[in-house]
């Protein structure tokens, strides 16, 4: 059996990166670059939304720091591709071993770098660990087929097999709103397919994407299989016209994914982009339950998710009922300081996300709507909002809010609200609350969205069930089997003459 040992450098690199926010130091975030690890160049600084000074510091690349990565990944790609699955699967299993271990370090991390709330930081890493265990066993799956061409004339005595290779470099370009778990499903599942990985660091989170990188290392993964740059969109938009990257995933808006397309080119891409969430809640709902679940993953992560509640349309006749529950289920969230481990709403990523939340509530507000609850913000800390009755118009309809808000508004058609969801630009995930089977294949056929959650609100997620979107949600799928698929290329194989089914045409 493959093993190899927990490398103690890169163990130590983790041990340093983390534990230094135990004691509130400013953790230090190196690059990773040409197989080291790098503090030079100009350093920029990260404060902590709800800590409002400085948390962490990253070295910000230069054009040469680019160069030098997408160089070094083509050269090192062939000995990552030579690394059998089962070795990377080893590695990937201890690391999701890792994520554990550092559960509390990395919450920590989370909530000084971002303001999420520690319970939110806790559960992101374990769903860390069950992303990298996944990722183990797609990489034992790996591999082709045999091709049925001896059933039509021209393939008689002719075998054709498949397999699927590493598509080389890939790029994993990641957000700040989940920082480890969505760089764990980028990276995981290209290290399970064979690649060396090129990772762009969000700005806002760059001492938890170098810990996740320094988790994978630690686990035993080769130094050539992945590199780490922090910066902003320059840097992007350069590693995306690399010739030397083959895939690019991307996670962010729909207007920054636009921008990666057309930096990218000719290259394959999964973009995985806004969104704009509608959950129904029906007449024949349970709307104690609907309500509190909405309220639960409304606000979670301050509501900066691209599946968190955004819009919930009940039916008129439980309209008032629902929104007395949700509006005392709201009232109940603890909001505060994202280190105290019984707060449920920390703050957003900053002031300027904060204020945006604020200023479209009071242009809803100015057009007719209600403010149920909120409204106000202190710093970048959001006080969970409802806006009831909002016109159709309003920003917080029509647009991705991105933070701790959620609008509430009557239907009295199940097709209208099904039109009213579908409205929007996005589509990425919805909710339904009925216990109506009609409906439910109604809504599954009709909602322009990627996935449906019945009984659930439109913020639930399992990461090895394939989530992506459609419109401007983007496309591909962000789990990790269809990732390999996306990381990989089929290369076939044609056996002329030879073949196990005869020669008899």
């Amino acid at each position: 059996m493959y093993h190899q040992a927990v490398s103690l450098e890169e163990r130590v690199m983790l041990d340093a990166i983390l534990r230094s926010s135990a004691d509130g130091a400013v953790a230090q975030a190196p690059a990773l670059i040409a197989g080291a690890w790098s503090n030079r160049g100009t350093t920029a600084e990260r404060f902590g939304p709800y800590l409002r000074g400085v948390v962490s510091r990253a070295p910000q690349a230069q054009p040469a720091d680019v160069s030098a990565v997408a160089s070094y990944a083509r050269r090192a790609a062939p000995a990552i591709a030579a690394l059998a699955p089962a070795a990377r699967a080893e590695i990937l299993d201890r690391a999701a071993h890792l994520a554990v271990e550092y559960r509390d370090d990395f919450a920590r991390m989370i909530a000084r770098e971002l303001g999420k709330p520690l319970k939110d930081g806790r559960g992101e890493l374990d769903r860390v660990a069950d992303t990298l265990h996944v990722c183990a066993a797609e990489a034992r799956q790996i591999g082709g087929e045999v091709l049925p061409v001896a059933g039509w004339s021209r393939g008689v005595g002719n075998t054709a097999l498949t397999y699927r290779a590493p598509a080389g470099v890939a790029l994993a370009i990641t957000p700040f709103n989940a920082p480890a778990n969505l760089l764990a499903h980028k990276l995981g599942a290209s290290f399970a397919a064979g690649n060396t990985t090129i990772v762009k660091a969000p700005p806002q989170a760059p001492a938890t994407s170098a810990a996740v990188v320094a988790l994978l290392l630690a686990a035993g993964a080769p130094v050539e299989s992945v590199q780490l740059l922090h910066g902003g969109g320059e840097v992007g938009a350069a590693l995306c016209a690399a010739r030397e990257v083959s895939v690019i995933s991307f996670t962010g808006s729909a207007a920054t994914g636009a921008a990666v397309a057309r930096a990218a080119g000719a290259k394959r891409l999964v973009l995985e982009l806004g969104g704009n969430a509608a959950t129904i809640v029906c007449e024949d709902a349970d709307v104690a339950e609907a309500a509190g679940i909405c309220a639960r993953t409304g606000y979670s992560n301050s509501g900066q998710s691209c599946i968190s509640v955004q819009r919930v349309y009940v039916h008129r006749s439980r309209f008032e009922e629902f929104l007395a529950r949700f509006t005392d289920a709201v009232a109940a969230l603890k909001v505060g300081d994202p280190l105290d481990p019984a707060t449920d709403v920390g703050s957003m990523v900053d002031e300027q996300a904060a204020d945006r939340v604020v200023t479209w509530t009071e242009q809803a507000a100015a057009a007719g709507a209600t403010v149920a609850i909120g409204g106000t913000r202190d710093g970048a800390t959001v006080a969970p909002t409802i806006v009831a009755h909002p016109p159709a118009d309003a920003r917080v309809v029509t647009e991705e809010v991105f933070g701790a808000l959620v609008a509430v508004l009557p239907y009295d058609d199940f097709a209208d609200v099904v039109a009213a969801c579908n409205a929007s630009d996005y589509g990425l995930q919805a909710g339904l609350f009925t216990r109506d089977i009609a409906r439910i294949l109604t809504a599954w056929r009709d909602l322009q969205v990627g996935g449906l959650v019945v009984n659930g609100s439109s913020n639930f997620r399992l990461d090895h069930v394939p989530f992506g979107g459609v419109k401007d949600s983007g496309f591909g799928r962000e789990s990790p089997r269809p990732m390999i698929e996306d990381y990989t290329v089929v290369k076939t194989l044609m056996l002329r003459g030879m073949s196990i089914w005869g020669t008899q045409s």
